[in-house]
């Protein structure tokens, strides 16, 4: 199988430089730091609240494009105005709500196609790949086609909080999703709450091309190091994306 596209979200490098405000540390400091560790890409997700990634860190990551930027979006009118003026490599437009921690579900792109398929073709024309986080569903899938996404990327949230001996079923899901998607012609990504433990799993599922992977490597970060924790985690997964013998 071909080697998988490691993005690395880097919006909780931001939310510990504002609990206490300032510079530091540096989301674009992170970023060259992702290059180091062999990363091939840095998300940041620039919320309605700005609870993490601000306005500013989008426009330095994309100003020196140390590595392709994937702009995490709502399907709003301010920010597809905002992905337009700065043309990140691609777009993943995801759900927002302002009361949820994290992004708590897939997009729902069945029952909003009018909405997104207008939002997709205007980012499209601005030069971004556009994909859609979506729960490993064939409703959604077909959907995320129709509109014309270049992209879905599967929610892996529920495979990773299940329990160990429950998670074969969510496998099962997610592989059928990607193989539906990657059959429509979609590109196939993955992400959402992977560790050290959930990754090999889903690395090994042969249409995934991309994974996404934030929250646990900034917070294993603080143990062994930023550069450290990326480059276990592109060691696991290209261990998986091995042929088994």
């Amino acid at each position: 199988m071909e080697r998988i596209r490691l993005g690395i979200n880097i919006d909780h490098v931001a939310t510990l430089r504002n609990a206490r405000g300032g510079v530091h540390p540096d989301p674009l400091r992170a970023a060259r730091l992702v290059a180091v560790a062999g990363g091939d890409q840095v998300t940041a997700h620039l919320r309605e609240d700005r609870r993490h990634i601000s306005d500013d860190d989008i426009a330095a990551l994309a100003r020196e494009a140390v590595l392709p930027l994937n702009m995490e979006m709502a399907a709003t009118d301010e920010m597809v105005a905002i992905a337009c003026r700065h043309r990140p490599f691609a777009c993943c437009i995801v759900p927002e709500r302002r009361q949820e921690l994290t992004t708590e579900g897939g997009l729902d792109a069945a029952g909003q196609k009018a909405h997104l398929a207008p939002v997709v073709a205007r980012l499209r024309e601005a030069g971004s790949r556009v994909s859609l986080f979506v729960d490993p569903e064939i409703a959604q899938i077909e959907a995320a086609r129709e509109i014309g996404a270049d992209a879905v990327e599967l929610h892996t949230g529920a495979y990773c909080d299940a329990p160990p001996d429950d998670r074969e079923c969510h496998l099962e899901a997610l592989r059928a999703a990607a193989r539906c998607g990657a059959e429509l012609g979609l590109e196939i990504h993955a992400g959402h709450g992977l560790s050290y433990e959930t990754v090999a799993a889903v690395a090994a599922i042969p249409e995934i091309v991309e994974l996404n992977i934030g929250h646990f490597l900034v917070g294993e970060a603080i143990f062994v190091g930023f550069v450290a924790a990326i480059e276990r985690m592109r060691m696991v997964i290209d261990t998986a994306r091995q042929p088994q013998r």
